[in-house]
């Protein structure tokens, strides 16, 4: 029997975060191996494990995988989060895609300088309203189903509703127009294995704070 993954990241969200709901919602038990100098980083590159010098990694299968959106790919696959054929892959692909446009400005955001998270936040809440959520609100109008492709949870679920998550962090009144949205987000909330992971002393990470943001510059810079 294959072990746990292992995940090689900074103790923080940054492109790791979309890759712990994934396997959380999945049902996949995890352990972490947390980054915290540059000499953590620097001996992963030397002993050959990241490819492209640079993490997030997940070493699962008997391969270290690196590049975010192959390791989700592969996780989506190997658990049924991924369409039932090509064309439902096509379109979870499109959805995930735009998911992670805004996702890496939400991620972002903490370790911008003080003097632009203003700006970063109010370009961060425009996008949200007028143009992301509504084309979400739209898919879910449209075909009046639970979930986003099929009729059945798939990763495109999981990271729209960890990007509602993330926004509402930063404004709570963020989905005040977005009935199906909300009903999504409850749903998948709902489901036992995101409920757990929702639970405090999870592995899910909190917003990037101070203490982070140091953290990560430490390793990085």
């Amino acid at each position: 029997m294959a072990g746990k993954p292992i995940l090689h990241y900074f103790d923080g969200r940054g492109r790791m975060e979309p890759v712990r709901w994934l396997l959380a919602a999945a049902g996949v038990e995890f352990e972490e191996k947390f980054l915290k100098t540059r000499d953590d980083l620097a001996r992963l590159k030397k002993d050959g494990s990241l490819m492209f010098e640079q993490v997030p990694m997940v070493e699962i299968d008997g391969m270290k995988l690196v590049q975010t959106k192959a390791i989700l790919n592969y996780i989506a696959s190997k658990y049924d989060l991924y369409g039932k054929d090509m064309k439902e892959r096509a379109i979870i692909d499109m959805y995930v895609e735009g998911v992670a446009d805004l996702e890496i400005m939400v991620l972002y955001y903490p370790h911008m300088p003080p003097g632009e998270k203003a700006a970063a936040l109010t370009t961060i809440k425009d996008k949200a309203r007028n143009r992301y959520f509504p084309a979400y609100e739209k898919v879910l109008k449209s075909h009046g189903q639970d979930y986003l492709v099929g009729n059945r949870l798939s990763r495109a679920d999981i990271a729209l509703v960890e990007l509602l998550y993330h926004v509402e962090e930063m404004d709570p009144t963020i989905m005040a127009n977005f009935p199906l949205l909300k009903a999504l987000r409850t749903r998948v909330s709902n489901l036992p294995t995101v409920k757990k992971f929702l639970q405090p002393g999870s592995q899910r990470k909190p917003f990037d704070d101070e203490k982070c943001v140091e953290s990560t510059k430490k390793i990085f810079s």
